[in-house]
């Protein structure tokens, strides 16, 4: 199997689960966080609906600067409803879609980074980029907006197998 193929299909199954947690953030609770260290609420579910959105400027680009100017627009930003949240989601998935139908396993093996303050964070193939500092870090932040729906009262989806609110 071609990792395109893979990472495609790896897309369609996380872009779905993220679906879930998002349809089910509280509006008007955007500045709500557990811990004062913890991110708000609005921050982390944005963050969770533009994440399929990065498999595009990890293929479009060989790196990413936080810090530049011209990469202002990566960073994330709260939004106000959960109709914006599914917007995020469906219009950065649909690009991360067509970059990953675009691109060939040569390319795919090829180095990226991740740059800020100019120092590099990480970097390493291409396709472990992606697997590492998207698909896997979604997860993580996925998980983390399941806490916080349960800790504002809302019911928690099914996503890898039941929840205490859904059965599957």
């Amino acid at each position: 199997m071609e990792l395109k193929t893979y990472f495609l299909a790896q897309l369609e199954s996380e872009v779905a689960a993220s679906r879930k947690a998002i349809e089910r953030v509280p509006e008007g609770r955007n500045d709500w966080k557990p811990h004062p260290k913890s991110m708000e609420l609005g921050y982390l579910a944005a963050l969770v609906a533009s994440m399929p959105g990065w498999a595009e400027f990890m293929i479009d680009r060989d790196e990413l600067d936080l810090q530049a100017p011209a990469n202002a627009g990566f960073k994330t930003k709260a939004v106000g409803t959960r109709a914006e949240l599914l917007r995020l989601l469906d219009e950065g998935s649909a690009k991360s879609r067509k970059a990953l139908h675009n691109t060939t396993e040569e390319h795919l093996m090829k180095p990226w980074r991740l740059v800020m303050f100019g120092q590099v964070m990480t970097e390493g193939p291409r396709y472990l980029m992606l697997m590492n500092g998207m698909f896997s870090h979604m997860a993580h932040h996925r998980g983390q907006l399941t806490v916080y729906l349960r800790l504002n009262e809302a019911a928690v989806p099914a996503m890898y197998g039941p929840s205490a609110d859904e059965r599957g």
